[in-house]
């Protein structure tokens, strides 16, 4: 066998596809699932402590529960947001599906809890929705950037 024969192995540099430009809107949804986590536990920790902060009584909800039952729901529901915020950064396919659904488990609990508080309430179901958006659409980017 002359040189010319002989099969080289060289490393392929550059032979990696490239991050599309889309894997920013999975960082964001991690970033947010933990901000709307973080919000939920804010949320939680008001109606557990602070039960007159709320414009209305537990008797104006849609759902008459009172608002320690609701802190319960919005402390747990915020600790599994951060949780699958941070598992998202990893790029595991649970994260996105825990995170979408529980986006949407913290969507449906801030428009049932709209009228005890509802700047914040639509304000973190715009969030839920975007993180939705940002998981369903391009979830699937965030593995090739790890």
């Amino acid at each position: 066998m002359t040189t010319s024969q002989v099969p080289t192995r060289q490393p392929s540099y550059g032979t990696q596809e490239a991050p599309s430009a889309w894997s920013g809107w999975v960082t964001f949804a991690g970033i947010m699932l933990i901000m709307v986590g973080a919000f939920q536990i804010i949320e939680a920790l008001t109606a557990l402590f602070r039960r007159t902060y709320y414009t209305v009584n537990n008797d104006h909800l849609l759902v008459r529960v009172n608002y320690t039952g609701w802190g319960w729901i919005h402390l747990v529901l915020g600790v599994l947001l951060v949780c699958a915020g941070l598992g998202l950064f990893t790029g595991q396919m649970w994260a996105r599906v825990v995170g979408v659904v529980l986006a949407g488990l913290s969507a449906v609990a801030n428009l049932v809890f709209i009228a005890a508080y509802p700047f914040w309430s639509l304000t973190v179901i715009f969030l839920d929705i975007l993180v939705i958006y940002a998981i369903a659409v391009h979830g699937r980017e965030m593995r090739t950037d790890i």
